[in-house]
């Protein structure tokens, strides 16, 4: 069975790279500007090392910055919050066993959002930090709010996942009752945060990839890693624990590096909501519940969805654009409600 999904995952994965090399491609030449998918792929190839002479001697100046300045940059910032947001939700649907759960509703997300929103209220001059302060602050936001779940739902030393989703709610309302009073007294930081709140992609330039893209990369990378104690944890604490799996600190490991990215995509796009519950369940019907091959592959899927959703969102109502959180909330919102109706059919 395992050998199975392997190479379906593995399969998927080669189509996957593929989708995702022409969703660069198609999304980087879709704008104001017009570009072709193939002219847009030879800008970017000639920017590789040794390919230099793809560019060719007519080479607009012009589309090259378009591409390599503008739209590339925020195409590869959809990609790996995207891949954050879909690691982070299949990660907790994996400890908490259900498909229902992802950093919206455990609280993370919004603990995330009420730190990014003080950096702005407070510092919004800046700090010593520069562009670290508001991925720190919204990491710092998102933890605090996690250790408070986890505490909340630990007893005796346990921690009782079939409370930890009740703990997430819980502490989810209270931070979103942090967050509007932040909003009353945001004063004329008040558009910023909301639109910031509705989730964008155009708030954050390149300059803060070098703080931010390696965090989720590592993150995302360390929870790849937990995909056998992910699978180990299905099966209940108990039976995890006989097999020899640290099941306590394992738990808060997977809780921390799903903080981690969650806080930091958060800082980037904002409260993007729904992509950490579509796109592992989608993965987990195509593939199974092996977390070895799920992890990765929703990374993958996560990137190259809201890389399309972002591309909805700044062309479907053009030269308006939409909030990419609205379009994933369009998509994503139906689709709850179609698990919520298909779990109660089948009596959980």
């Amino acid at each position: 069975m395992g050998g199975k999904y392997y190479v379906r995952g593995l399969f998927l994965t080669v189509l996957l790279l593929g989708a995702l090399l022409l969703t660069v491609a198609c999304s980087v030449a879709t704008g104001s500007a017009d570009i072709s998918p193939l002219a847009a792929l030879r800008v970017m190839a000639s920017h590789l090392p040794g390919l230099s002479h793809l560019a060719g001697a007519h080479q607009n100046r012009q589309i090259d910055v378009i591409i390599m300045e503008i739209r590339f940059p925020r195409v590869m910032l959809a990609f790996f919050v995207g891949a954050a947001l879909a690691v982070a939700g299949a990660a907790l649907q994996g400890l908490l066993r259900n498909p229902l759960a992802e950093p919206y509703t455990i609280g993370v997300s919004a603990g995330a959002s009420v730190g990014a929103a003080v950096m702005i209220i407070i510092f919004r001059h800046g700090t010593f930090l520069g562009n670290a302060g508001l991925p720190l602050a919204a990491f710092v936001g998102a933890l605090i709010t996690a250790l408070a779940v986890y505490r909340i739902a630990q007893v005796d030393g346990y921690l009782a996942v079939e409370t930890l989703i009740l703990s997430g709610v819980i502490m989810n309302s209270f931070m979103s009752a942090v967050l509007s009073y932040l909003l009353t007294v945001a004063g004329q930081n008040l558009q910023q945060i909301v639109f910031w709140l509705m989730g964008n992609l155009s708030l954050r330039g390149s300059e803060y990839f070098i703080y931010t893209i390696p965090l989720l990369v590592v993150g995302i990378l360390a929870i790849c890693l937990y995909g056998r104690d992910l699978n180990l944890l299905t099966f209940g604490d108990e039976t995890a624990g006989q097999l020899g799996l640290p099941v306590e600190w394992t738990k808060g490991i997977i809780l921390l590096l799903s903080t981690l990215i969650t806080g930091v995509a958060v800082a980037l796009a904002g409260t993007v909501g729904f992509v950490g519950l579509i796109i592992p369940h989608l993965v987990r019907l195509v593939l199974g519940p092996d977390h070895r091959v799920l992890v990765p592959v929703s990374a993958m899927t996560g990137g190259i969805f809201l890389i399309w959703a972002d591309t909805l969102a700044r062309t479907v109502v053009a030269p308006v654009e939409l909030p990419v959180g609205v379009v994933t909330a369009f998509l994503g919102a139906p689709f709850f409600v179609y698990l919520m109706r298909t779990r109660k059919k089948n009596g959980y």
